[in-house]
This record gives C-alpha cells, sequence and structure tokens, in this order.
C-alpha cells in the first residue's frame, strides 16, 4: 500500500451523509468522482454541495480547492476505477453492503481503501465479500453532518490490516477530522451508542411521566449538552471531583448515588403511543417556527463553535 497523499477519492452513495463527505472531500482539495442510483442524483449533489460551500470557505479551503473538481459517473466500478480512497455512504442493508463491496474491490486499484460510513453494521460483516483485497477494508463513520463535524470513528474487521487503519486515520487527519480508533467492533460503534443510552432514558422520562418532551429537550441544550460540547464525559468527571478529580469522585457516596440511578434507569420499546407522545411533544416545540430557518442557525453556530475551538489548543 502506498504511502503517497491520496489525491483522488470516489464518494459511492451521495445521499445526506455521502454528499457531505463529498463538500469536505472537495473542500481539502481532492479530486472527487462520485455514483449513485438515484434519479436525479447528480444534480442533487451538486446543489448541496453549493449550499454547503459557503461554511468550507468560512472554515479555510486547501489550496487548490474547487467544486469543479467533482465529476459524476453512472456506475460505482467507474467511480473507483482511479480511487486512492473510497467512502461509502449506501443505505444501511447488510445484503446490499456485500454486493455493492463485492463490485469495490473487483474495479478500484489494489492500494485503493474502501472505507465505509456505516452506523451500525460492523466491518467483519461483509469484508469477506472482497475477493481480491478484504485486508483493505475499513470503518470510517462519520458523525452526521461529516462536512462541519469533526469526529470519524475508524475501525478495521477481523482481515483488515494494520497498514489500512494507520493510513485511513491518517487521512482522516488530512481531511480535518478527527478520527479515534475503536480496538474492536462493536455494533453502533462508539458515538452512536452513548447517544442511543441517552435516548433511552429520555424516552423512559417521557413514558414515565417525569418531564415534557420540551423539557427535557431543554435539560441537555441548557445543561450538560454545553459542556459537552467542549469536553468528553470523563474530563468533565475529573472536573466535576474537585481536588481529587475523578479518582476523588469516584471513592465518594455520590457515586454511589450515580450507580443507584443506573440500577433505575429505564428499559423500554417505543410503542405506537409513546411515539406518538414524543412526537406530538416535537410539534408543540416547532410550532411557529421554520425548520429550515433552524437548521441554518444551528450550523452557523456550529461554525462558530468548532472556529473557537480550532484557537483553543488548551481544549483536547
Amino acid at each position: 500500500m502506498s504511502d503517497a497523499p491520496i489525491r483522488r477519492a470516489a464518494i459511492i452513495g451521495t445521499g445526506v451523509i455521502g454528499a457531505s463527505w463529498a463538500t469536505c472531500f472537495l473542500a481539502r482539495g481532492l479530486d472527487v468522482t462520485a455514483s449513485d442510483p438515484a434519479p436525479n442524483a447528480e444534480a442533487v449533489l451538486r446543489a448541496t454541495i453549493a449550499r454547503q460551500w459557503p461554511a468550507m470557505e468560512a472554515m479555510g479551503l486547501a489550496p487548490g480547492a474547487s467544486t469543479e473538481r467533482l465529476r459524476f459517473c453512472s456506475t460505482p466500478e467507474g467511480a473507483v476505477e482511479a480511487a486512492e480512497f473510497v467512502q461509502e455512504s449506501g443505505p444501511e442493508r447488510l445484503a446490499l453492503k456485500r454486493e455493492v463491496f463485492a463490485a469495490l474491490d473487483a474495479a478500484a486499484p489494489p492500494d485503493a481503501i474502501l472505507a465505509t460510513s456505516s452506523s451500525t453494521i460492523t466491518v467483519s460483516e461483509f469484508q469477506d465479500a472482497c475477493a481480491r483485497h478484504p485486508e483493505r477494508v475499513v470503518l470510517g463513520h462519520p458523525f452526521n453532518p461529516p462536512h462541519l463535524i469533526p469526529l470519524v470513528e475508524v475501525a478495521g474487521g477481523t482481515a483488515t490490516s494494520a497498514e489500512t487503519v494507520e493510513r485511513a486515520l491518517g487521512f482522516y487527519r488530512m481531511m480535518r477530522k478527527h478520527p479515534i480508533h475503536l480496538r474492536r467492533e462493536v455494533r453502533g460503534h462508539v458515538a452512536n451508542r452513548l447517544q442511543a443510552a441517552l435516548w433511552q432514558e429520555a424516552f423512559h422520562l417521557v413514558q414515565a411521566g417525569v418531564a415534557s418532551v420540551a423539557d427535557i429537550d431543554a435539560a441537555i441544550a441548557h445543561g450538560p449538552g454545553l459542556r459537552w460540547a467542549l469536553l468528553g464525559p470523563f474530563l468533565n468527571l475529573h472536573l466535576s471531583g474537585g481536588p481529587g478529580g475523578i479518582g476523588g469522585l469516584l471513592e465518594k457516596p455520590l457515586w454511589q448515588a450515580t450507580e443507584g440511578m443506573w440500577r433505575d434507569l429505564g428499559q423500554l420499546s417505543v410503542d405506537p403511543a409513546l411515539g406518538a407522545q414524543v412526537a406530538e411533544g416535537v410539534a408543540v416545540q416547532l410550532a411557529g417556527r421554520d425548520e429550515a430557518e433552524m437548521l441554518r442557525q444551528r450550523d452557523a453556530l456550529l461554525l462558530d463553535l468548532l472556529t473557537w475551538k480550532a484557537g483553543a489548543g488548551e481544549l483536547p
């Protein structure tokens, strides 16, 4: 596998995630070839990139970055024939993943890395469909939207080489991402499992009548969510522990109370009644508000936060 910098990338699947990846790669000066079977996919992709490009300009473009370096191809095989890095972002269906990766493995150059954006399917479940080079298949799971959010979760499958993992980590760093290395595969990876735990308790609190949907959203958005945007769970615990830090905190009765809450957390499935209750609560919050404008404001504030974090070297 070559150590040369990656200059040509392919995007397979240009929905919400794939289009965002295309914007990211173009902004870092790559040549990008994309493919998606959906009707009018190319027009939608180019419109999405144009809409996202001002944020990339605000963050700073790499030399030579241009939306003109995008090429659309009618087939995934054609899209990857000269690629050095492939980012697959297709539907979350195992049978389809196996079919797609078999085709990508047959068509891509031997040195090309094949990465998947899969949210829940692990690499080991489909990389054996790659008859030529299963060792070059790796997880590269982003957090939405990938053109803004730095996190990428990288993991190998049972047949993935250590060299592939290291090269993927280096590539995502070159894309100005913050990749983390999962040392073993787990369904949902890390970030999705953490937020799934939060969602479970949020739904439980609604079901139990503890608080409204709006107040539960407010509890995060105006409380711990503010700190979580700056530091992760362990560093936040450490800073809450006083002079003894996290070590002292874990020895205190307060931590016993925390474990008591663990035992009291809700275990549930969202039935139609609870789903309707939550949907109604969301509708109440959205009443009279423009969702498109909310999304624009969210991304604008996110861009401001990312710009600030980039200049605050003392924070991880």
